[in-house]
């Protein structure tokens, strides 16, 4: 089952007066499910792709479709729900909020949709990204690598779609990296959920399903 797919996919800017092609005409199919890594040389459009991809930025041109939505047929309001409900975010920086416990962290998205949290299923996710006795814990009492456990569960708890991680483990040392990339594996995997990985890491992509290489904005 197909659920994700773009068409004819373009981001351009301007820069020092030439107009430069961040995405260029790119065409992929991912299916329900399925682990792909992003990789490529800095520069190659990689991260780009994955906002396009996120509905974090619009492209210039072409279509991205996700559970068979074209998301930027959407208008904005529409399309920060869609976002919200069915695109989990992963990123290198950790991206949580000082000022709220690792339990309020996570269900965070929940909060803004004023929807109510399934203590079930959150106390599952604690449980399997090893988080059960750090859910009373602020950020700055977590390591590095709890930091990013606890960004994981904050991507997973709407039941969304489409796992969506920009370099999640570029602030993390090799072994605490294997530890969380292991673990996201491990749970989208048990949640059905789709996985995107954009990384550096030979050793990381060597592991998914499939890997997409990127230079110059296109598909190689």
């Amino acid at each position: 089952m197909m659920i994700l797919k773009t068409k004819d996919l373009t981001k351009t800017y301007q820069a020092n007066g030439n107009v430069v092609k961040a995405v260029d005409g790119v065409n992929i199919e991912v299916g329900k499910g399925e682990y792909i890594a992003v990789c490529g040389q800095s520069g190659a459009g990689k991260s780009t792709l994955m906002h396009l991809l996120g509905g974090l930025d619009r492209p210039t041109s072409g279509e991205v479709t996700i559970d068979g939505i074209s998301i930027y047929g959407l208008d904005e309001k529409r399309r920060t729900v869609f976002r919200r409900d069915k695109i989990g975010f992963v990123f290198q920086a950790f991206n949580l909020l000082p000022y709220l416990t690792v339990w309020e962290n996570i269900i965070l998205p929940l909060s803004l949709g004023h929807k109510p949290a399934d203590a079930d299923f959150l106390n599952q996710i604690l449980e399997t990204l090893g988080l059960v006795e750090k859910r009373s814990s602020r950020p700055d009492e977590l390591s590095g690598g709890q930091r990013q456990r606890v960004a994981i569960a904050r991507a997973l708890i709407t039941h969304p779609s489409v796992i969506i991680a920009d370099e999640p483990t570029g602030n993390l040392d090799s072994q605490s990296g294997g530890n969380v990339m292991g673990l996201l594996r491990e749970s989208c995997k048990a949640y059905k959920q789709t996985l995107l990985v954009v990384t550096h890491n030979e050793q990381i992509a060597e592991k998914a399903d499939r890997i997409i290489r990127m230079k110059d904005g296109r598909i190689v």
